[in-house]
Order: C-alpha cells, then structure tokens, then sequence
C-alpha cells in the first residue's frame, strides 16, 4: 500500500463512532448521545473560544481543563470537538476512565482511537504527526489517569509533534509540576469551568423543557451548576408545580436526585438504578445476574435514557454525584439488599475476567476496585483529591539530595547499601518533588531479576530476600517486586504525605507488571504504625529475612498476590469486604489446580475442561458442547471421553470434588465453593 493510500485509509478510519462520521450521520449510539449532549450545550463561549484558539498556530499546544463535578467539562469538551471538526481538525476524545494507566495501555488506546496498531509510542509519535496540519488528543476524566501523569508529563506530551494539542479534562486543577516545569509557560492554558450565568442557564432549561415561569426559581436552587440544572429541569419539565422550595442549597445534588428518583414511577427503571449504584460502569452482562426475571436489555436501555447517565466505551456510566447519592440512600435504607448487588456484582466479574482479554483486563480491575470501600486501597489506585507532590524518575543531579536524606534517617552500612543501588542501579529510584520543584523524598524499587551481583554483594537486606525466593521459588513467568526503602526528608519512613505519594506510584508498577506480578518484599524498622493497614493488605512478616544494621533491625514483609496476581489479590479484598470465601482454584498461565496452597498439574484437556466448566459457574453444560468446542469434532454423545476427563479432575480436587456436579441425562455443572 502506497504512503498516500495508506494516510488516506487512516484518516477514513479516524472518522469512527468516538470520532465522528465524514458525512454527518451517527454510526453508533455513542454518536446519537454525543449529538444530544451537543444540543442540550448551553452557555460556554468564552471557554469554547479559548479551546478553539489551539486550532491556531498561535495558541496553546495543551489546555488543562478543571472543575468540579458536573461542571460540565464533558460537555464543553463534546462541543469543541465538534466545532473543531467543522474546522477540518482531526479530533480524538478519550474517556480515561476505560484507559488502562499504563504506558501500554494508554498507548493502546490512542492507537484504538485512530484505527491503528502501534507498537510503541514512537509508533503512536510517527503517526500523529502522519494525520495533517492540527490533531487534538483529548483526555476526558484524566483525574483516574493520575497513575500514568509523570510519564505524560515528562516522556510522551514532550514527544509530540508540533501538529498536535492536547486537551485534559480533570476535577482538580493541574499539580504544580504541570506549572513550575521549565518550558511551559507559554505553551500551557489553565481553564477553570465555574457555574453557568443566569442567561445561560436559562438556555439550558428551556433545551430540557422547562417553562419560562420555572426558570428563574430553578436557577435559585441550583446556582448555575450544570448537573443540578439538568436534574431539576427534567423532573420540572413535565410537572405543573416542581417542590423545589424545600431543597437546601448546600446539599442540592442530593436533593434534586432525590426528587428525581422518587418522581420516577416505572419500577422497572427504578430497580436497574438501584442495582446500577453499587457499579462502576454499567453493562448488560452485570445487569442480568443482578436483576433476575427483568428484560435485562429493555431496563439497560432505560438507564441510557436517563438525564444523568452517559453512554461511555466500556458501558453506561452514572453521574459520580448521583450515584453515590443513590448508593449511600440504598445503604442506609436497605443494607441487605446493597450488600447482595455487590456479592452478585461480584461474583459475576470474577466469571468474566477468567476470559477477559489482556485489552480489557483492566476494566475488571478498576470494576473490582471500585467494589471495594476500603479507602485505604481505594485512593491508593484512584485518588480523590489533588496532590502537593509529583513522583517521578530520578535524575542524575537528584543524588546528592537522595544521599543527604538517605544520611539522615538511616545509619552508615544502610546507607552505604542505597549508595550501591544508586551507583549501580539509578533508574531503581524515584523521587518525590514539592511544588517548587525541591526533593522531599524518595524510593528505591526493581524487579528481583533485575538485580546485579554487585548490588547483591553490597545489600544484607536484599540477600536476604534472594534466598527466600531461592528456598520458596516463583513458578515460571511470574516476578517478584522488592521494595528496597522509602524516605521522607522529614518524617523517614513513617507515614506521611510524602509516603503516601510514594505508594501511589508504586501502584502503577503494580498494574503494569500483572498478571505476572506475584509477590512484594519491603523492609521497614517499625511496622507498628503500617501494622493494620498491612494485615488488611494481606503482607505477612518473613521473619527469616529479617536484618540488623546499625543496631537496628529491618523487618521484612512480604505480600503473595496469588496465582491470579494483582487481580485475584482484589478479588480477595473484595469478597472479604462483602463476607464471601474466595478462592482461585485455576492457574491460568501454569495450568494447575491450586488447592489448600498445593498445586496440582492438569494435562491438557483437563484444564480445558475445567476452565470451560468455570467460564460457565453454575449452569448446566452438555456433554455435547463440551466435546464440540474442546475436542472440536462430533463424537457419540453416548462416549465415556467427557466421563473419563471428569473422572480425573475429580480425583485431583480432592475434598473439592464435589464441585463438579453431575446434570442427570445432560453434561455437567461447577458449583464454586465460595457462595
């Protein structure tokens, strides 16, 4: 294919459901909503026409756009995209919130965005600067993208073509590393979204209905804020006389979803909304087990319709503020059913991400995650609020300032073994800056395999580790993380802001490294103040690893995420939240049976087999299907083949056997343990 042909077929290709169509037809429902959000887009036009300026040559090459929630910055982006496009600008809008936050994962979904498969970001880099004279990237809800903001900041926007800008859309404003860093000025727009004034909300209500004698007492209630106004204008547009005057100002999302609830009297969509609080997105597949006897496409296309969900890549989403609105009023009023939603939400996620793909694994992840109410966990992979730090890689010039803390919270053999890991091992480290730039902290983390003699010989602690991974060895692919030390200029090794911003972008290793990541060494002098937080995590000590130096001991703990990794460790958290046993009895990557902490091999077809049966927990599978998609021929229904693989996986469960059900006359059932 000829360079011209191709950049022909790519820009075609560009012009796909998120990007819109060349001769302005919706090619997806997706399309139909962005359409509508289009429409009901009032007021704006300052902010419009300084995001239109990055259409100039002239204007900034990244505007970070920031508000509140329901501010509408979601709006404002849909309608600039859409401007721009008329400005034959090519457009790609990405919703953060189906990004893995990985290099790899952001990468790949730019490249699903422009129809492309790049390999790499300099794949992603070439062709960028391949589309034509202005691209615009996007970032819509970059707020749960923080994992991957260092890296953004300093490797890929730094790399991108001069064709390009880029357009992030996040609740908080911009940490001071996006304003301090030398180079951006000038280059970089901080928008903040505030309420709309009173003409422009009085547009918006009259887009959703609402008549002229309601406008004004709505717009006292909500104050201009857009997902107040939208919710109030639907539950007036088609009431004589709304009950707005008892609504508190200073709860009014509460108040008007409240009213909008109860205004609602089909029970059919009342019910999907109670089940779709507990969720982070909303699919069909989730709803079904969740809303049994209840057409489950008919009550989703309900949900689609309401005011405050949005049509999203990965499934429905509800408003954050509606839904925890929704979710705290079901908790309070009926904790039971709360409850079985997340168990049954639960228990199908983890059927699914058995054979969800690694593009979508991490949707799953985030799912699990957002299951979980331990705070603790759940800021550390999403955090809520801003932050007053930056982590990023450390930098050659940052030694003396890591050597000076390194002196003085630890004694002279210890920090002569962080000197070896710096001298020997640099890239192992990162740092933690303040917002004028000056180190407050940092840590030293690395792969077990990346360790060199060197390094070995010089480090008691990491000996230490090293023979306990000798003596209780990894099975094949799967990798061990040591967490060497983390410092804070202050505090030490205590817990702090500064720690705390640690943890956080060691968590990104995490995500990054699974499924193949296993188990966590770390060391710490004083593990009381981390005790409870570290037994909730599931980190035991490893007293044979235990070190003295400088007259102090360095105790080791250790966290085993499982044969499932990252994901099945969640899993676990979860289901110990919500009282649920959970166990991973199928290795996938080694093909075994875990069972009681023993592992058992399974030949071929008896690990197809057994995860056919898991895929499908719970229903009943004929003998025929399994035959035809596991031995893929037609063979006598009446053969002993099935018999006699079921036969040996039962014999292997042992105690479990009992699992693998026998269906009278028809195939087999897997009946999880774990409910």
């Amino acid at each position: 294919m000829s360079t011209r042909t191709d950049l022909a077929l790519l820009k075609r290709r560009i012009k796909s459901p998120v990007l819109g169509t060349s001769d302005g037809v919706p090619s997806s429902v997706g399309d139909l909503a962005a359409e509508q959000a289009s429409r009901t887009f009032a007021g704006r036009k300052q902010e419009l026409a300084l995001l239109l300026e990055t259409l100039s040559d002239s204007g900034p090459a990244i505007v970070y756009l920031h508000g509140i929630a329901g501010i509408g910055k979601s709006r404002l982006i849909t309608a600039f995209a859409e401007k721009a496009r008329s400005q034959k600008a090519i457009v790609a809008v990405l919703d953060c919130r189906a990004v893995e936050p990985t290099q790899e994962g952001f990468l790949r979904a730019v490249a699903s965005r422009f129809g492309r498969s790049f390999n790499s970001a300099e794949d992603v880099i070439n062709g960028l600067s391949s589309l034509g004279s202005r691209v615009i990237l996007a970032l819509d809800q970059y707020e749960v993208l923080r994992l991957l903001d260092t890296w953004l900041r300093q490797d890929f926007i730094p790399r991108l073509p001069g064709t390009v800008r880029l357009i992030l859309g996040d609740r908080q404003a911009p940490i001071p590393a996006w304003t301090i860093a030398p180079g951006w000025q000038g280059i970089l727009r901080v928008i903040e979204l505030n309420s709309l004034s009173s003409a422009d909300s009085a547009c918006l209500l009259s887009f959703l209905g609402v008549s002229e004698s309601f406008v004004t007492r709505i717009n006292r209630v909500a104050q201009g804020h857009p997902l107040a106004l939208t919710l109030a204008g639907s539950f007036a547009a088609n009431r004589e006389h709304p009950a707005f005057d008892d609504v508190a100002i200073h709860s009014v999302i509460q108040e008007l979803t409240r009213l909008y609830v109860e205004g609602i009297a089909d029970p059919i969509t009342r019910q999907a909304l109670e089940a779709a609080c507990v969720l982070r997105r909303i699919t069909i597949s989730l709803l079904r087990p969740m809303l049994p006897g209840i057409a489950v496409q008919d009550a989703f296309s309900r949900l689609s319709s309401l005011p405050f969900v949005q049509f999203g890549l990965d499934g429905l989403h509800i408003h954050d503020s509606v839904k925890q609105v929704l979710a705290t009023a079901l908790r309070a009023s009926n904790p039971s059913a709360y409850c079985q939603y997340q168990r049954t939400a639960w228990s199908q996620l983890r059927a699914e991400v058995i054979t969800a793909s690694s593009v979508d694994l991490w949707r799953y992840t985030a799912d699990m995650l957002y299951l979980l109410e331990n705070p603790v966990i759940r800021e550390a992979f999403f955090p809520s609020g801003g932050s007053a730090f930056s982590v990023e890689p450390a930098r050659s010039d940052d030694s003396k300032e890591i050597d000076q803390i390194s002196t003085r919270h630890e004694g002279a053999d210890s920090t002569k073994a962080l000197r070896s890991w710096w001298a020997t091992m640099p890239d192992s480290f990162s740092v933690v800056r303040d917002g004028s730039g000056r180190i407050k902290g940092f840590y030293a983390l690395c792969t077990a395999e990346s360790i060199p003699d060197s390094v070995r010989r010089m480090d008691p602690i990491l000996r230490k580790w090293l023979d306990h991974l000798r003596d209780h060895p990894l099975p094949q692919n799967e990798r061990a993380l040591l967490l060497r030390r983390w410092l804070s200029e202050d505090e030490g090794e205590s817990p702090s802001a500064v720690q705390a911003a640690c943890w956080l972008d060691i968590k990104r290793t995490y995500v990054a490294l699974r499924p193949r990541l296993r188990r966590v060494y770390l060391a710490l002098r004083d593990f009381a103040p981390y005790a409870p937080v570290a037994k909730t995590l599931g980190f035991v000590p490893v007293s044979s690893s235990d070190v003295s130096l400088d007259g102090s001991i360095y105790y080791t703990a250790m966290l085993d995420f499982g044969p499932s990794s990252v994901d099945g460790w969640l899993a676990r958290l979860v289901a110990a939240e919500l009282g649920v046993v959970a166990t991973e009895m199928l290795d996938v990557e080694a093909r075994e049976l875990v069972i009681d902490q023993s592992r058992v091999p399974l030949t071929r077809l008896e690990f197809e087999v057994f995860r056919y049966l898991r895929n499908r927990e719970g229903k009943s599978t004929a003998r025929e299907d399994l035959i035809r998609d596991i031995w893929a021929q037609r063979v006598d229904v009446g053969s002993n083949v099935v018999d006699a693989v079921i036969k040996s996986l039962r014999k292997k469960l042992g105690d479990s056997s009992k699992m693998i059900e026998t269906v009278g006359g028809h195939g087999y059932r897997l009946r999880s343990p774990d409910l």
